[in-house]
């Protein structure tokens, strides 16, 4: 990972010097760079680095609820005060997203690389085009009788709440026509 960044800082050699800080959100995507760092090391199991990636996107997820919903709150109310490391909460968030964007690439790519080495080794994550007719309709069928039941997608419209939303759950957002008239109503599906 690049980690280069170099914001402009005092100089001297004083206790409040901001050269003598690193920046704790820079420092915790410095941290999560060295997780992917293990799911790419071959000297561990597949598996093994399979759970690596998973943790690293785990903390992506959080370290977004959390520490850059903090600094979009300091933007939205315009604070301008540097931390201690001598960056806004903007310059923090300029560079946030750079090191975020580099770190989400390589962990597609080491997905990418894990995917087919599980397949390698007789575990795979089989795309629609791989299934046989039968599989497809065994899990056409597993669908409409099992899951199918269970959907409830809710309106997202002025006349209804904006549906509460699971933390870290798994949804969709649809766009649903209407076939008498052709309008469309945005909803949420949930997904169990």
């Amino acid at each position: 990972m690049d980690t280069s960044f170099e914001p402009g800082r005092a100089q001297g050699g004083g206790v409040g010097d901001s050269d003598r800080y690193i920046n704790r959100e820079l420092s915790w995507l410095a941290f999560n760079e060295r997780v992917l760092d293990e799911a790419a090391n071959r000297s561990h199991p597949v598996l093994e680095r399979l759970r690596f990636l998973s943790i690293s996107a785990s903390n992506l997820d959080e370290f977004y609820m959390v520490r850059v919903a903090g600094l979009r709150g300091q933007q939205a109310a315009q604070v301008k005060t540097p931390s201690v490391d001598g960056l806004t909460p903007g310059q923090q968030l300029l560079e946030i997203h750079r090191r975020a964007g580099a770190l989400m690439q390589a962990q597609q790519i080491c997905w990418a690389t894990l995917r087919t080495e599980l397949r390698d080794q007789g575990v795979a994550v089989i795309a629609t085009e791989e299934l046989a007719a039968d599989e497809r309709a065994w899990l056409e069928q597993y669908f409409l009788e099992t899951v199918f039941p269970v959907l409830t997608p809710l309106a997202i419209d002025p006349a209804h709440p904006f549906p509460f939303l699971l933390n870290k759950g798994f949804g969709l957002a649809l766009q649903l026509a209407r076939p008498a008239d052709g309008s469309t109503l945005n909803a949420l599906l949930p997904l169990p």
